[in-house]
């Protein structure tokens, strides 16, 4: 396998059970092979994808004075903007060479979060950059719904496990901007060798390539979805709960060939999180004599935040 498996979300939704079927049988082995899939027929528009590029080129085109004004002090990153260099892969030492925004979660009022989300920083420069970022987040948000449906099917839970979970979850839109490198590197890549946080992340089709693969078998490979798809992979939560059934495969964003460094990278994206008070106990569908369990209980909350001290977002 070259590339990464390609699944068509339109099968879930069908009215034809052994479509459904054919995709959760297809993402579910490819989510214990590889970790990834590119996924067709999503809810996000072409219109929307690219009115939401050309809102966050204007941003990270603003100069540095009035990016930096949206860098919150004590949110750990968690919304508006992060400054070049700023995060690493876990233990890594060199900053990434990307700079980024989050969008997060507008929780409804009636939701008894066992936490308070901090509120969106609105960037005052572009009037259509947070609704567009939102709509964006709503549209990944309901395709990440899906996958997670079928996902519980597939190891054996309620089709709607997940459901209260990813609804008014913690999860992030981080528009990514690669700049164009102007000097040797010195160890540090784009984005260096990391397994993501979250249950699972949707990334919408980047600018330029760079995003590799690491294969069971110890070869990189690169992830080249189709112009249409996401690019749709497990996180450590995932990983977790299902006591390693399903692969937070680890991925990197590598630095282009010398002749273009001179481009820029946008990438965007979507990192489900779910309430902070989900249990992230390994399944007792995913413990067998074979597999016992992994890892010790702990809540979406409590992981989260450790790993944001380890990728330097948020000090001890």
């Amino acid at each position: 396998m070259n590339n990464i498996p390609s699944v068509n979300l339109a099968d879930f939704i069908s009215d034809d059970p052994k479509r459904k079927q054919k995709f959760v049988d297809e993402i579910g082995a490819a989510y214990e092979d590889i970790g990834f899939v590119s996924l067709k027929n999503h809810f996000l528009s072409e219109q929307l994808v690219e009115e939401l590029y050309k809102e966050i080129k204007a941003f990270f085109a603003l100069s540095v004075e009035t990016k930096e004004k949206y860098e919150i002090p004590g949110l750990g990153g968690q919304r508006g903007y992060v400054s070049f260099g700023k995060e690493h892969a876990k233990g890594k030492k060199e900053g990434d060479l990307k700079e980024f925004w989050h969008f997060g979660q507008e929780a409804s009022d009636d939701t008894n979060l066992s936490e308070k989300y901090p509120d969106n920083v609105i960037v005052e420069e572009l009037p259509d950059f947070n609704s567009t970022g939102m709509e964006a987040y709503r549209m990944l948000e309901k395709t990440g719904v899906y996958v997670l449906r079928a996902l519980a099917l597939y190891i054996g839970l309620d089709e709607f496990y997940f459901d209260h979970w990813a609804a008014n979850g913690n999860s992030i839109l981080r528009p990514i901007h690669y700049p164009p490198i102007t000097e040797e590197p010195k160890g540090a890549m784009r984005a260096g060798a990391h397994g993501d946080i979250n249950l699972i992340t949707l990334l919408m089709g980047a600018s330029a390539g760079g995003l590799q693969v690491l294969r069971k078998d110890g070869e990189w490979i690169d992830a080249i979805p189709n112009e249409d798809e996401l690019v749709i992979n497990v996180g450590d939560m995932l990983e977790r709960l299902t006591n390693n059934k399903l692969r937070s495969t680890v991925h990197r964003v590598v630095n282009p060939p010398r002749e273009q460094w001179g481009s820029p990278r946008y990438s965007i994206p979507f990192f489900m999180h779910p309430r902070s008070d989900m249990k992230l106990n390994c399944l007792a569908e995913c413990i067998d004599d074979e597999h016992p369990k992994a890892y010790e209980d702990i809540t979406a909350g409590q992981f989260l935040h450790q790993r944001l001290v380890e990728i330097g977002l948020i000090k001890k």
